[in-house]
């Protein structure tokens, strides 16, 4: 499966795809209010399939005729998705995780609905243009689309901007590296990865560098009349700032990501307990987004033929000497940034000796010995 995601014209006509997804909100409002009033009587949720049937009813009133503002298919997905969202819940509770369910969202704030089958759209390549619901919509297509379309998603940012977003059943072509490299990657905070062979990769810290122009612009905000069109545009002016920052961080994720498969056959990094992580370091682990570099690194390990490794995160990589395979419990402190090995006298940097231990963990050799 391959997703294309295309940017709209702005025009007037985008109105109608705005008042589609809030009437999609308003549908998924309404399917949690049916859902908490059933639970709290029955002990029960809905199923997908009794929901849809009550939309059908319903929407004959006129009091709900916005459920006609969007095709059958996209009143299904959003029944989908809510029964998703039940179930993992569920099975979350079972799983004893702690998680809340379901919750009512802003309309202004909800942001898409998805078209499954081939009714209530239609793609024309040559002309750039997708026509959805009767209306013609233009949008700028920087590659062309390959495969059978399966699905079309129209989304809303904050910014008010329209996309389509176009999956495919399309299969990225596979490229086989050749270089035979192995390379074992410790995460941190001054550096973004600390690398087993000495090639580190600093933290950009986009967040942070756009964070005085992002303070000026909360406190402009914060004077501002609610309601008035100045407001309006201090909160766009905001939200402008903050995809600035988003799109630099996904820029240098798919741009590093490419660069190490490119470069090494296999890759060993550590599994992270990045909500710990949080609790620690703050905004600063948001910031640095780990889990997102990591999902679009097994994304394009996957186009290059690329082994990305996980380990456990519970192995204690910065304890143990690479050296000799001793275990210095004192090393547990963070702030012990270097450490000489009490048993063979090797000095260390913390983050190097991690990564070493890293790759080799995840090629299947274990410590020498842990001994305290």
């Amino acid at each position: 499966m391959k997703t294309y995601r295309f940017k709209l014209y702005k025009s007037e006509r985008n109105e109608k795809l705005n008042k589609q997804i809030n009437a999609a909100g308003l549908i998924f409002n309404h399917c949690i209010a049916l859902h908490k009033r059933y639970y709290k009587i029955f002990g029960k949720y809905l199923n997908k399939n009794q929901l849809q049937k009550h939309l059908v009813k319903i929407k004959k009133i006129p009091k709900f005729s916005y459920i006609k503002e969007i095709g059958s298919q996209a009143v299904q997905d959003i029944t989908d998705r809510i029964d998703r969202a039940f179930q993992l819940f569920f099975s979350n509770l079972k799983r004893k995780v702690r998680c809340s369910p379901p919750k009512f969202k802003k309309v202004e704030r909800y942001r898409s609905f998805t078209l499954k089958q081939k009714a209530g759209w239609k793609l024309d390549e040559s002309t750039y243009t997708l026509k959805v619901n009767g209306q013609n919509y233009r949008y700028f297509q920087s590659r062309r689309i390959s495969g059978k379309v399966k699905t079309v998603t129209i989304k809303r940012d904050s910014l008010g901007d329209m996309y389509v977003c176009i999956v495919t059943d399309a299969k990225d072509f596979v490229v086989e590296t050749r270089t035979g490299q192995r390379v074992g990657f410790d995460f941190g905070l001054k550096k973004f990865l600390t690398a087993s062979d000495g090639k580190d990769i600093i933290s950009p810290l986009f967040f942070s560098q756009n964070s005085t122009a992002i303070k000026r612009a909360c406190k402009n905000l914060s004077h501002k009349k609610k309601g008035s069109k100045n407001r309006r545009k201090a909160v766009l002016n905001l939200a402008r700032l903050y995809r600035k920052t988003f799109n630099q961080r996904h820029d240098f994720h798919f741009k590093l990501a490419r660069q190490l498969c490119l470069e090494y056959e296999t890759i060993c990094i550590e599994d992270l307990n990045l909500k710990g992580m949080q609790r620690l370091y703050g905004k600063k682990i948001g910031d640095l987004a780990f889990s997102e570099f990591v999902n679009i690194l097994k994304y394009e390990a996957s186009k290059f033929g690329v082994n990305v490794i996980e380990v456990d995160r519970y192995f204690a990589s910065s304890q143990i000497c690479h050296s000799c395979g001793y275990k210095n419990s004192a090393v547990k402190d963070l702030n012990v940034r270097e450490w000489t090995c009490p048993q063979c006298g090797a000095k260390h940097d913390r983050d190097r000796n991690a990564a070493i231990n890293i790759l080799r963990y995840g090629l299947g050799h274990r410590p020498v010995q842990e001994t305290e």
